[in-house]
């Protein structure tokens, strides 16, 4: 069950990243729920890093939160059967 709600978390992340990098309408239901849920899962990780380039924070903001949940949720997913 972990590493199905980690891994859940790491879709809609790096799904977020790549909507906003393909430049999807935010005034889309589904775009915007997406939104709503990966900014909610990143906020603790925004801000960490400040760089110059647009792209490269959000991959940052965003891309280090898909990280964190997929290195944590794997380990602990390995864990709980152990």
């Amino acid at each position: 069950m972990i590493r199905v709600l980690a891994n859940a978390a790491v879709a809609v992340l790096v799904v977020w990243i790549l909507l906003r990098l393909l430049g999807a309408n935010t005034g889309n239901p589904v775009v915007h729920w997406i939104e709503q849920a990966a900014d909610w899962l990143a906020a603790w990780s925004r801000g960490i890093f400040q760089v110059a380039g647009t792209t490269l924070q959000l991959v940052l903001d965003y891309g280090l939160a898909a990280l964190v949940y997929g290195v944590l949720g794997n380990l602990g997913a390995r864990r709980e059967w152990t």
